[in-house]
Order: C-alpha cells, then sequence, then structure tokens
C-alpha cells in the first residue's frame, strides 16, 4: 500500500458549543485518562525503570532512592510542573554532584542538601526568575553535561571490568590500566551483552524491527543481560533491595556551613538549568505537532521550577535522589504519543507499583548491566552535535574550559571557570575590532570589521587619515554595534573630508546604505550590480518580488529598471544558485525571491543545495531555508515595462541578484568554492514541476550541491522512446543514476498544477501546439485516473478536493512507473542502488506529502500517515 504522509499536520478545527441564552450550560464530562497517554506512560516507565537504578547505582546511594525519585518526579512534576509532557526523576546530570555530597557528607545530610536545594527552587519560581536561567551560555551548559558524561562513563568502566570505582576522575583514570589487567570476565561479558543490545536494538531493519523497536532499548538491554546472566549461572554482584522499612530518610544537615551552602546552591542550579532547557526542547518537540501544541501550549518555566522545588523537597524528605526533567524520557513521553500531563504522573504510579511488586525481579539484575547502561548514558552526553554547533558558534574555548573543570574539580567549580571565559571570550570579541586600508582604482576603502566602540577610535582615526583630502572614501562597518565616541569620531571625520572636496560612502553590512547623509536624506549605495537598496527596507528575503515595499527614488528606478531588463534578457542559468538557505546569518538567499515571480522550465536537470557553511541543519533564525532560481529557459514575465503595478519588472532580478552578491555570496563563497573543486555528488535526482511557486531547497531544507533537479511542465517522465526529439528528461535521468550514482529519485507533484488542469480541460481535437504535444506524456496519468478498476488515490484523512488534485497525486504514482521502465533506472533498482520517492506539496496549506511504497504489488493508493520524524533532543 502506498501513502502520501504529511510531515506537517494541521490543527483540528473546534466546533463551537452553542446553548440557549437561558438554560444551563452543558455539564462538564468527567475527566478520563486517554489511551494515547496510557500507551506513553508504560513506554516511559520501562525506561526510567533500568536507568533510575542505573544513575542510583552510580552515586552510591541506596537503589531505593533512585526509584523513589522517578515516582515523586512523575507524580509531583507532573500535576504542579509548567511543562505537562517533561518527565523529571533522577537525572545523570546530577550523578557526579550527588556521588561528591554522598562520599563528604553522607546519606542523610545529601537527602537534606536535596530538600534545601528544592526550597531554594520553589523560592526563584516565586520570584519568576525562570528565563534569566536560560541566559547561561549553551557552551556552559554543554559543557558541563560533557564534563558529568567523562566523570560517569570513567567511573563506571571500573564496575564493567569488574571493579570498584573510586571517588575522583583522575584516580578512576590512574587505575584503569591496573583494572584492565584483572579484568573480571563474568562482569565484562554481561556489560558487552547489555551495550550489544543497547546499540542493536534500534537499528532492526525491516517491518518486524518496526514493531520490537517499540520496546525500549534500555529494558531490552538490561532484561536480556540479566536473563543470560541467570540462565548461565554467573555469580556477580546484582541489585539488592532492603526492606522499605529500613529505608534511610533525611536527617539534620551535617558539616561546615560554606560547604553545605555551596552543595545547595550546586544542586539547585544544575537541576533548576537542566529542567528548564529540557522544558524548552519538550517545546520544540510539541511544535512538531500541531495538533497537540494547540492542546498542550507553551511551557510555563516559573510553574516549572516551583514543580520542580515542590519534587526536591519530597524526594529529600523520601530518601530520594535530586530530581530533574529528563531529556531521554521526556523525548521518549512525545514521541510515544503523550497528550496530557497524565502520561507523566501514570509513569510515576508505575513506578511506585514496580518498587513495592517486583522487588524479586530488579533483584536479579546484575549491577554490571546497569553501570553498562549507565556508562553509555554518559558517553551520549558527550555530544558530537553540541560540539559541532558550539565549534560554529566560536565557543569551543568556553565549552572545553567547562568540560575540563567538571572533570578535574567538580561541577560547581567548573561552571564558575567557563562563566569566566565566557566573559572574557565577550570582552575579547568586543574588544577586537580589524581595521584596514586599501586603495582601489583611485577609491579609498576603510573596512571596519567587528564592533566599533571607542577603545578602537584610535585606530580608526588613523586608518582615515590615510585617505588624502578631496577623494573618494567608501567606509564599511562590518559590526552590529558602534559607540556614541566611535560615532562622533566618524561623523566629525566626515564633515571635514566632505568639506574640502571629498565624498564619503558609509555603508552597513547587512543594509547596504550610506549612512548621515549631510542633507539628511536616506542615503542609498549603488552595489557591484548597479542595483539600488532602500535604506528603510524591512522585506524578508524570502518575500516575493510583488510585495516589496522598499521606498526607491525614481531617478534610480528607472536607472535600475533599465540594467534589470538587460540582466533579465541575458540570464540563462540552469543551476538554482541562489539555495544557500541555512546561512544562519543575514539570510537573503539567491535573487531575494521565493514564490510566484519566476518560472523555471525545462533543462536536463541542475544541482541544487548542500549542508550550509554553517552547516546547520534548520532554516536561519529568519526562516529562511531556500531561495530561487534563475532557471534554463526561465520565462520572467513583465520585464520589460512594470508600469501597471501589477508584475514586477524586470529590475527586480537585478535588485534580487544584488541582495545575494551582498548578503549571500559572502557566505557561501567558500562552499561554493569547495564544490566547484570537487566537483557535484548529489544525493538525490528530485524531478519536479516548473510551477514559480515550488520553491525545491526551501521545501527540501537543502542548498548547493544536495539535489540534481530537473524541472518540467507537470513533473513528467516521458516513458523510453517516446520523447520524439526531446530527450532532455531521459538524459537527465541516465546522467543522475549512472554518472552522479545517485541513491534516490523523488518525483514531486503540487497542488493547483496548471499542466494537470490543462491536461484534464483539453479538447481532443485541440491545436497541435508544443505544450500539447509535451502534455501528452500525462495521457497515462489521466487513463489511470479514468480507471474503474484502480482505486483513486488520496490524501491521508481525506479526499481530493477535486478532479485536478485527483490528477495530480495520480500523476506522481504513474511518473514513479515511467521511471521505473528506463533502462538505468530498473538496473539499479535490481541491484538495491536505488530508491524511488513520491511526493505532493500543497500549496496553499505549505503541506507536503511522502508517497511510502510498502509493498510491490500495492493494490491501492491510499496516502496515509506513516508518522512524524525523530526529533528526540
Amino acid at each position: 500500500m502506498s501513502a502520501f504522509v504529511p510531515t506537517r499536520t494541521d490543527e483540528p478545527s473546534r466546533e463551537k458549543r452553542l446553548h440557549e441564552p437561558h438554560s444551563p450550560p452543558p455539564t462538564r464530562p468527567r475527566h478520563r485518562i486517554a489511551g494515547a497517554d496510557v500507551s506513553a506512560s508504560i513506554a516511559v516507565f520501562l525506561i526510567a525503570l533500568p536507568l533510575s537504578l542505573g544513575i542510583a547505582l552510580a552515586t552510591g546511594a541506596p537503589l531505593q532512592a533512585g526509584l523513589v525519585a522517578a515516582a515523586v518526579g512523575g507524580i509531583v512534576v507532573g500535576y504542579l510542573g509548567g511543562t505537562p509532557l517533561q518527565v523529571s526523576g533522577p537525572a545523570a546530570g546530577l550523578t557526579v554532584v550527588t556521588a561528591e555530597l554522598i562520599q563528604r557528607y553522607g546519606w542523610r545530610t545529601t537527602c537534606a542538601i536535596t530538600v534545601l536545594a528544592g526550597l531554594a527552587q520553589l523560592g526563584l519560581g516565586f520570584v519568576r526568575v525562570a528565563r534569566s536561567a536560560l541566559a547561561v551560555s549553551p557552551a556552559i551548559v554543554h559543557g558541563m553535561l560533557a564534563g558529568i558524561g567523562v566523570t560517569i562513563a570513567v567511573a563506571q568502566l571500573h564496575i564493567v571490568l569488574g571493579g570498584i570505582p573510586h571517588s575522583s576522575v583522575l584516580d578512576n583514570m590512574r587505575e584503569l590500566p591496573a583494572q584492565l589487567a584483572g579484568v573480571h570476565a563474568a562482569a565484562l561479558s554481561v556489560s558487552a551483552l547489555t551495550l550489544a543490545l543497547l546499540l542493536a536494538w534500534p537499528r532492526i531493519p525491516g517491518r518486524i524491527g518496526g514493531l520490537l523497536r517499540k520496546v525500549p532499548a534500555p529494558l531490552v538491554a538490561v532484561a536480556g543481560a540479566s536473563t543470560a546472566a541467570s540462565f548461565a549461572g554467573l555469580s556477580l554482584p546484582k541489585v539488592d533491595l532492603p526492606s522499605w522499612s529500613s529505608h534511610a530518610l533525611a536527617g539534620l544537615p551535617e558539616g561546615p556551613v560554606l560547604g553545605l551552602v555551596a552543595a545547595v546552591l550546586t544542586i539547585t542550579l544544575v537541576c533548576s538549568v537542566q529542567s528548564l532547557l529540557g522544558a524548552v526542547a519538550v517545546d520544540k518537540l510539541v511544535a512538531t505537532r500541531p495538533e497537540l501544541s494547540a492542546r498542550v501550549g507553551r511551557s510555563d518555566l516559573d510553574r516549572e521550577l516551583l514543580g520542580q522545588g515542590a519534587a526536591n523537597v519530597v524526594s529529600g524528605v523520601l530518601g530520594g535522589l535530586p530530581v530533574a526533567g529528563v531529556a531521554v524520557r521526556s523525548s521518549a513521553n512525545v514521541q510515544a504519543g503523550a497528550v496530557s500531563r497524565n502520561s507523566t504522573m501514570l509513569h510515576g504510579v508505575l513506578v511506585v507499583v514496580a518498587a513495592l511488586l517486583m522487588v524479586p525481579i530488579l533483584e536479579l539484575i546484575p549491577l554490571a548491566s546497569l553501570a553498562a547502561l549507565v556508562m553509555a548514558v554518559g558517553i551520549q552526553m558527550v555530544s558530537l552535535h553540541h560540539i559541532r554547533t558550539v565549534t560554529r558558534h566560536r565557543e569551543v574555548l568556553v565549552y572545553a574550559t567547562t568540560t575540563l573543570g567538571v572533570v578535574f574539580f567538580g561541577v560547581l567549580e567548573g561552571v564558575t571557570l567557563g562563566i569566566a571565559m565566557a566573559v572574557a571570550v565577550a570582552m575579547h570579541r568586543l574588544t577586537r575590532t580589524r581595521i584596514t586600508h586599501d586603495e582601489k582604482e583611485g577609491v579609498h576603502h576603510v573596512h571596519v570589521r567587528g564592533q566599533l566602540t571607542f577603545l578602537a577610535v584610535p585606530r580608526l582615526s588613523r586608518a582615515l587619515h590615510l585617505v588624502p583630502q578631496g577623494a573618494r572614501a567608501v567606509v564599511e562597518l562590518d559590526g552590529s554595534f558602534m559607540d556614541h565616541a566611535a560615532y562622533e569620531s566618524l561623523q566629525d571625520w566626515q564633515n571635514t573630508h566632505t568639506a574640502h572636496g571629498g565624498s564619503v560612502e558609509l555603508i552597513g553590512r547587512r543594509s547596504g546604505v550610506r549612512i548621515g547623509e549631510p542633507t539628511g536624506s536616506v542615503g542609498l549605495h549603488l552595489d557591484g550590480t548597479g542595483t539600488a537598496e532602500s535604506a528603510d527596507c524591512r522585506c524578508h528575503p524570502w518575500t516575493a518580488w510583488r510585495n516589496h515595499q522598499c521606498e526607491i527614488p525614481e531617478s534610480v528606478t528607472s536607472r535600475d529598471g533599465q540594467a534589470g531588463e538587460a540582466q533579465a534578457a541575458g540570464a540563462d542559468d540552469s543551476d538554482e544558485a541562489g539555495a544557500p538557505g541555512k546561512t544562519g546569518a543575514a539570510g537573503a538567499t539567491g535573487t531575494s525571491d521565493d514564490t510566484g515571480e519566476l518560472d523555471t522550465v525545462g533543462g536536463a536537470g541542475t544541482s541544487d543545495g548542500t549542508e550550509s557553511p554553517t552547516g546547520s541543519g534548520r532554516p536561519d533564525e529568519s526562516g529562511v531555508d531556500g531561495a530561487d532560481r534563475v532557471g534554463a529557459g526561465s520565462e520572467t514575465r513583465g520585464v520589460s515595462d512594470g508600469t501597471d503595478g501589477s508584475r514586477p519588472s524586470g529590475r527586480q532580478l537585478a535588485r534580487g541578484i544584488s541582495a545575494f552578491q551582498r548578503n549571500t555570496a559572502p557566505l557561501v563563497r567558500g562552499e561554493l568554492a569547495r564544490l566547484a573543486r570537487e566537483g557535484q555528488q548529489p544525493s538525490q535526482l528530485f524531478l519536479t514541476c516548473a510551477d514559480s511557486r515550488l520553491v525545491t531547497s526551501m521545501i527540501t531544507s537543502s542548498g548547493p550541491g544536495d539535489l540534481f533537479v530537473v524541472r518540467n511542465v507537470g513533473n513528467l517522465v516521458p516513458l523510453p522512446g517516446q520523447e520524439s526529439g526531446d530527450d532532455s528528461v531521459a538524459a537527465a535521468i541516465e546522467y543522475a543514476v549512472d554518472v552522479l550514482e545517485v541513491r534516490s529519485v523523488t518525483v514531486c507533484g503540487h497542488s493547483g498544477c496548471g499542466a494537470m488542469q490543462t491536461l484534464l480541460n483539453s479538447e481532443p481535437d485541440g491545436p497541435d501546439t508544443p505544450l500539447r504535444r509535451w502534455l501528452r506524456h500525462g495521457l497515462p496519468s489521466l487513463e489511470r485516473m479514468s480507471d474503474e478498476d484502480r482505486p483513486w488515490a488520496r490524501l491521508a484523512g481525506r479526499a481530493p478536493a477535486d478532479a485536478v488534485e485527483q490528477l495530480c497525486l495520480t500523476n506522481v504514482v504513474q511518473q514513479l512507473e515511467h521511471l521505473r521502465a528506463h533502462e538505468s533506472v530498473a538496473r539499479a533498482l535490481r541491484e538495491g542502488a536505488l530508491e524511488l520517492h513520491g511526493m505532493y506539496f500543497h500549496v496553499g496549506e505549505a503541506q507536503a506529502y511522502l508517497l511510502a511504497e510498502e509493498g510491490e504489488e500495492s493494490t491501492d493508493d491510499v496516502f496515509d500517515h506513516v508518522g512524524v520524524a525523530d526529533l528526540s533532543a
């Protein structure tokens, strides 16, 4: 069965409930727990149970303490917290801190410290400072977690090898060679089996794998290792849960006051920051499910802090570990389909049931298996994604300082060192300004890179005085901040220079405007293409040309219009050159056009897209994730006049190219240079319609080099031998599959396709035009739709809106069959080197659908859901 799957579902409509003015309002239904919450709670419980025991083992606390914290976190935070779908409990990020406290003060005092930290969190929640906690640099947070992860992994490695860990990382590293020399074979084999199951379980392929993966990997790993150890009769230390009657509760804190205060602050800091960042991550996950987002809403961070504080007070009093929001369990809760806070609370109830009734089963678990599980969690806390992110933002020094500080000195000390390093880096960036002067063709250029403050005024003054009197000068300010001292210095020099017959252009990096006109008028800067840019342009880079609201003087407009017509007449580039998309900076892309302005027709395919130079897999802050293209055979309508105001004139093309050259080209030049050296290596052949509203790089989040694009009217694939002199599509398919060795081919249709509407309404005896001759390749789609023996294709949850949409969907399925008839495609499919995919994009809804092939002998074409992409934090 085939299924078009929406990658984003629409918010369900809500019916208004009306009753008579004088009648009583309808009674509210009884509170019921949704079935989705029940299933999600079970999934989270199965993950939380082994992890709670493992974290308690890693801290040196009584194992029951982990179960107490999991139950309290689920029930108390689930009921009081401000993030309904976040799951709280004992967190790996608190392992090192708690272990150190137990080692120094003992268990009962550690419980008291947890209570005091909870009270501190309550106080912070009441004064509503939760948002302020997010001001901590992500490099510090990720560095702290990485340092904790390293400490956990090194300590648990000793238990995995059959030994006993020491209290410090240095001691554990120093004793590691001796531990390796005396490996305990039984402990190592159980640990290895646990790790193997943990890694292999999520990667089981096929339909059976999809069913098996519903059981959480941590549960499978621990259960499998415990079963194997029991059957093999291995003599290993196992979980020991004493009677609850002997469980130690909190006592009065004992120890030096300053030490206890530092401990409380540390627990408060780590618990609060981790929980609040987890809440933000859960919001991002919920946002991928619009129907859930409308029901759950955004997190109330102050309420979440209050809930976490209350949970730590209760957990400490009952003898449990500190509680914080846990990313792994929260992600599993959202992905399992939870719809309310009931799932979190019910998972806590299940932990209580397990702690009371499953003690004999839990005591079969070898400690080596739990240690291996926690060691894997510690390794995962050193995230390569986070390292790449801080590298991209030049925060590696802060990250490394925090990580090493946590490993060698402790969490509080490491975070303090990280904050100090972050302040030092920020001050260095604020004071480091590079000012250069050079002369090109009689024009003196002064380039200021960085923030322009009073500290840089002497260097700025020296560079400006290198410009001779009466000369033409261009000052480019490549920064985001200028203080008053620098502004006055620059203005004084400008006034003096212009008074002696010179000219000055002060150009902003992003706006491209001349600042400080002596006449007080809006300055305009003519860039390399001769295109004028407005000083007050606030249009987004993806704004369609017809919607730009820029004020441009008539003189510049007329001159620019002539240049635009000349450039538009010669534009015939077959590459979608403007698709850098994920720049993460200025965000202006391509020709500063998005939809409805350029119609790209024909061509044997273009390479479109790579990972952005920044490496980010997301759109930039302005939401841009693609650009338009100037395609082979581009038809730019209305380029010759534009006086009627209904369509943009030809100058808009030059304006868009100018925006690309100014804002985007400097950001992608290095990446494009690499592609020029290495050649294109796209992984996808993307065959779609020439409709100007279909922006392939935007809807696929791709950039230069990712997609080999073929565009034609109606996204048609002529059958072999029926091209009648036009082999462009067949040539593109052969080149992509045989030469470029793409791994997949996608045929993408869209709503409101003019080609399909023309095909549907065409008269049998109509004139033989080029368009009619081309559309004959779509007749098999029309015949397929008319065949009563074949069920109609439809979208998930609804039938097609009209006959045109029905034909658009059917055409995607039919063109995939045409693809299979091409020799190169058929051969690659037989060898298993190629995949075929169908896609449908609803323009009006900005909604993408994927055609999932579930079997070669599909009896119908039902466009059904296949789930939501994995976006776990």
